[in-house]
């Protein structure tokens, strides 16, 4: 397995790099970015000293040129000398006020073991194995009149008020196609964490992109946010046969870049096993007042990332169309585990955006988790002073047969004090929380 250890902010190393690995359902080509090893990789987090930390200062790939930089780097160097370990790569986590060093054990190494030893080093913040997470798939005329989101959500209608204009999403994924049809303006930055390859528009990314924020138009399909702005964080890479992957490394890198640029709302649309560095940066981002969306992992367990984090909107898809988990979310749990307070969402049989041009179906919690954080996204516009917890506390429970756990007409009603669905099939509920 592969072992994360957290040091203070340290000089650029090589540009080999993984941690912690993601891993989505749908396949796609092989890519140089999965090449390293991490199973038997491990991060070490040094201290950055209190004068040097800024965490409103930006990072655009290098180092700040302070005197404890070196002196930093020889620590990392000597730790691993000590341990039998190989350097491969680093990354400033300044939201932490950290270095992350990723090292990596020979083959038969102990990366736990080792990660315990160095975690008792005075020098040393914690230290941690790799885990894994997957993206949570299933299995050209215009294509909104068969979108769930259209037929339940009414999406067309809610953009009389809202479409999330100018809101920041930050979709932490594998590569988005930005020169797609639907998605052709809609992509405010990239930015590629995944060391050994270039920025790649990919199967996952894609898709859960789309179903934020398709522009819409006479062909393909219409997001639930079009007005929103995305940064397409590329923390994962498809593999052939094996879906996307991502490692803790690529994903804390994401998520410090999501913070520290001010995201409004994260999408997670991926599970693995809890993660220290990964839950920090969550607490980070979730006392900014940023939301974070995730999806629940069917195989998984309650403590499953992201979603076991305080905080963090668990999302499921609703049951396919007429099984009669499709009433009600006490039913649904029967076909997919919902831990309590989760959210249900449109997730089966939805058109999506497919790298390289074109369109597929798809299945699956990571397109219910896209559905709700365009949600969000319109209700930012609506309340852009409300915080995280503030617009989850907006959303108004479904009542209907389809409507999974959100009544999307309401919840804007009730927002805006106004109609934008039908009046008549409308009724003003209270939230769905207290």
């Amino acid at each position: 397995m592969l072992l994360v250890v957290s040091l203070a902010l340290s000089p650029a190393l090589s540009p080999a790099a993984t941690a912690v690995a993601m891993q989505a359902d749908d396949g796609g080509p092989a890519q140089s970015g999965d090449a390293a090893a991490p199973e038997r990789q491990l991060l070490v987090m040094l201290r950055l000293p209190p004068p040097h930390y800024r965490p409103d200062a930006g990072y655009g790939g290098r180092y700040l040129d302070d005197g404890g930089r070196a002196a930093r780097h020889r620590i990392a160097e000597e730790l691993a000398r000590l341990h039998g370990l190989k350097l491969v790569s680093d990354w400033p986590m300044p939201t932490l006020g950290v270095d992350c060093y990723v090292l990596e054990t020979p083959a038969g190494g102990e990366p736990a073991r080792i990660a315990e030893l160095l975690s008792h080093d005075p020098r040393v913040e914690w230290a941690q194995p790799v885990a894994m997470y997957s993206g949570m798939d299933g299995a050209a005329p215009p294509l909104y009149p068969v979108q769930p989101s259209a037929r339940y959500w009414h999406v067309a209608e809610l953009h009389r008020a809202a479409t999330g204009r100018d809101v920041s999403v930050a979709v932490v994924d594998s590569g988005i196609d930005g020169h797609h049809p639907d998605l052709d303006g809609q992509l405010a930055q990239t930015e590629n964490f995944v060391e050994g390859s270039s920025y790649l528009p990919e199967a996952h990314g894609t898709a859960v992109a789309g179903i934020i924020a398709a522009r819409g138009g006479r062909q393909g399909i219409l997001g639930v946010a079009p007005g929103a702005r995305l940064m397409g964080l590329r923390a994962c890479w498809q593999q052939n046969g094996q879906g996307a992957r991502c490692s803790s490394f690529t994903l804390g890198k994401a998520l410090n870049f999501a913070i520290l640029h001010e995201a409004r709302i994260i999408n997670l649309s991926l599970s693995g096993p809890p993660d220290r560095l990964l839950d920090r940066l969550l607490d980070a981002a979730l006392a900014r007042g940023i939301s974070v969306v995730g999806a629940i992992d069917p195989q998984g367990t309650a403590r499953a990332f992201p979603v076991s984090h305080p905080g963090v909107i668990a999302v499921a898809q609703q049951a396919r169309v007429g099984t009669v988990a499709a009433l009600a979310p006490t039913m649904a749990s029967a076909l997919t585990p919902t831990p309590s307070g989760a959210v249900l969402a449109p997730g089966q049989d939805v058109p999506a955006s497919l790298a390289g041009g074109g369109w597929r179906f798809v299945s699956g919690n990571s397109y219910a988790a896209a559905h709700v954080t365009g949600m969000l996204a319109l209700l930012a516009e609506l309340r852009p002073g409300a915080k995280g917890a503030q617009l989850e506390r907006l959303l108004v429970p479904g009542t209907g047969q389809n409507a999974a756990t959100i009544d999307a007409c309401a919840t804007i009603a009730n927002t805006t004090g106004a109609c934008t669905c039908s009046c008549a099939a409308v009724t003003l509920h209270t939230s769905r929380r207290p």
